[in-house]
């Protein structure tokens, strides 16, 4: 099991290899299909400073924030898997998700030296292993606002890095 500490380096993100486990801890991101498009706008505009949260070595989990806990929505839904380029490009060193990505995705992902790992969808787990969560912005989307939420060893396994995808046939 590979220890994660956020922010990821560049030397660990490019020593992920496909099928690695990993747990993840330390401050993550989580936004999905509401709020990513909103996110790109600020990069594009250069306001994704107003956060106060560097996107470099970067964790984005591709999730909601409700009572219930949190668990991985699709990252292949469009707002979501166009999202992940532009994201890299900004930074974000890992996208937390599950489902199968795109090849243009994944090719995407080793341009930026970014992998995505899948998690899977245990809501209760990963509930006892976030230790803190907040608003960051647009919180008129409410549980699909961007949160930041601290966790502590979140598992998952790496699903595209170096040009390849646990998916490849």
């Amino acid at each position: 099991m590979i220890q994660l500490q956020t922010p990821i380096s560049e030397e660990t993100a490019a020593a992920l290899r496909v099928g690695d486990t990993v747990e993840i801890s330390g401050y993550i991101l989580c936004g999905r299909d509401a709020v990513l498009p909103k996110l790109l706008k600020m990069i594009e505009d250069g306001t994704v400073g107003e956060l106060g949260v560097d996107l470099h070595g970067q964790v984005i989990f591709h999730t909601a924030v409700s009572p219930a806990g949190v668990g991985p929505t699709s990252s292949n839904k469009l707002e979501i898997e166009s999202s992940i380029a532009p994201l890299s490009a900004a930074g974000i060193k890992l996208h937390l998700g599950k489902g199968e990505l795109h090849r243009e995705t994944i090719q995407a992902l080793e341009q930026h030296n970014a992998v995505y790992a899948v998690i899977p969808p245990v809501t209760a787990l990963l509930g006892a292993k976030t230790t803190e969560q907040r608003v960051l912005a647009f919180p008129e989307l409410g549980m699909e606002a961007l949160h930041l939420i601290k966790v502590d060893k979140y598992p998952a396994i790496i699903g595209a890095a170096q040009g390849r995808s646990i998916y490849d046939k």
